[in-house]
């Protein structure tokens, strides 16, 4: 008999919803926020972002997103600030100057990406893989092989970010200090991707064995066991989520 998607007391609406419903959601709201540049708008899906996050619980771990997106935007947003001399002069340069437009670009990238990756973020610390594997297979008609190939991939990202964390331990035990400048971190860190390298391609061919011995080949859509179905509370986010990408356009076109 098939197994249903169960409740489980304490969840969060997010961890009740279809899988895929999820996933295409969250794609739509961060495709709604690199189509638009209104910083309102931009700055609403971000307080929006942040609410949902608060209420799965994952205030803690969305803020170090948010501190990882944000130093990445920053060099972005210095860029930009360099680069794109608009608005009414404020700081001049020898090539151009900095105004109010370039300030309010930069500020633009910083929210946009934020907003744009909390999303996804939620989906994939709120999901399973397997359950987002099977879902994608059975309801919307992916090859498995193509979705275990991208919910592997997705599963890898921590196994090598530890790993290449622990080359780092091992080498600052060494007497290898990374503290510095950005250069010399980089300098530091480009040989060690040969160890990393070697680790992951280890664990490739270990999971791609494992994966032939239990008949991954087999494989297909009527194989998974559990269902994935759809919602009153699936329906509204769909069409939030699609509510939300008409908006980006409108502002797009008309502003």
């Amino acid at each position: 008999m098939a197994k249903f998607l169960e409740y489980v007391p304490g969840e969060s609406f997010l961890h009740r919803m279809n899988p895929c419903v999820k996933l295409i959601g969250a794609v739509l709201i961060a495709i709604a926020c690199f189509v638009t540049s209104n910083l309102v708008f931009l700055l609403i899906l971000l307080a929006a972002a942040l609410v949902m996050a608060a209420s799965c619980g994952l205030g803690r771990e969305t803020a170090g997103l948010c501190k990882a997106v944000f130093a990445f935007s920053l060099i972005l947003a210095v860029v930009i600030l360099l680069t794109t001399p608009h608005g009414m002069p404020l700081v001049p340069l020898p090539w151009g100057y900095i105004g109010t437009g370039s300030l309010l670009a930069a500020l633009t990238v910083v929210v946009r990406l934020m907003a744009a990756a909390i999303p996804l973020f939620l989906v994939f610390y709120v999901t399973k893989m397997n359950d987002l594997t099977n879902a994608a297979v059975k309801q919307l008609h992916v090859p498995y092989k193509y979705a275990f190939t991208f919910t592997s991939t997705v599963h890898f990202i921590p196994v090598f970010m530890n790993d290449m964390a622990g080359i780092m331990e091992a080498q600052t035990a060494r007497g290898v200090e990374f503290d510095g400048s950005f250069a010399k971190k980089v300098r530091l860190m480009i040989p060690l991707c040969v160890p990393l390298l070697v680790s992951s391609v280890r664990k490739t061919n270990s999971a791609a064995i494992a994966a032939e011995v239990r008949g991954f080949n087999l494989r297909t859509r009527e194989s998974g066991f559990k269902e994935y179905p759809f919602s009153g509370i699936d329906f509204a986010a769909m069409g939030i989520a699609a509510v939300l990408l008409v908006v980006a356009i409108l502002l797009r076109v008309l502003l």
